[in-house]
């Protein structure tokens, strides 16, 4: 395994992070707290792991360089919007996710349900759109060999 396995790698952290969101959120609806809030804190590892890696990639393996995305017409203009929605939304979602965390974690949880109804839908797209941006590029992924 090298640096050039980490996009994959990134989007089964992505995927882990989905499912345990929905493991979370059914388990929640169905009242058992401790399965809710393991499944909740190892999504947030997940994600955390993924951002790690994210970054990690991109500046040490890549040095910065970006991974183009070559088609053109209707596929571009689709995967530029699809890339726009989840990287501004990452970026709205991380905080929620840690805010949304430690409410639950400190008993607040008034607060964590409230805010657990915005936190939820923006981090699961995100965590979906994650592996679905991974499947568009890993053709256009440098493999190091």
């Amino acid at each position: 395994m090298t640096g050039y396995d980490l996009p994959m790698v990134n989007a089964c952290l992505n995927g882990s992070a989905a499912i345990l969101l929905l493991i979370g959120y059914v388990a929640i609806k169905r009242r058992y707290v401790t399965v809710h809030k393991a499944a909740m804190l190892s999504a947030l590892a997940a994600s955390a792991m993924f951002l790690a890696g994210y970054l990690y990639y991109h500046i040490a393996v890549r040095g910065g360089q970006a991974t183009r995305y070559e088609a053109q017409g209707w596929e571009r203009t689709g995967y530029l919007a699809l890339l726009l929605s989840h990287t501004v939304l990452a970026a709205v979602a991380a905080p929620l996710a840690l805010v949304t965390a430690t409410l639950g974690c400190i008993g607040r949880l008034k607060s964590h349900v409230w805010i657990a109804r915005v936190t939820l839908p923006i981090w699961l797209y995100v965590s979906v759109t994650g592996v679905s941006i991974y499947l568009i590029l890993k053709d256009h992924y440098p493999t190091g060999k």
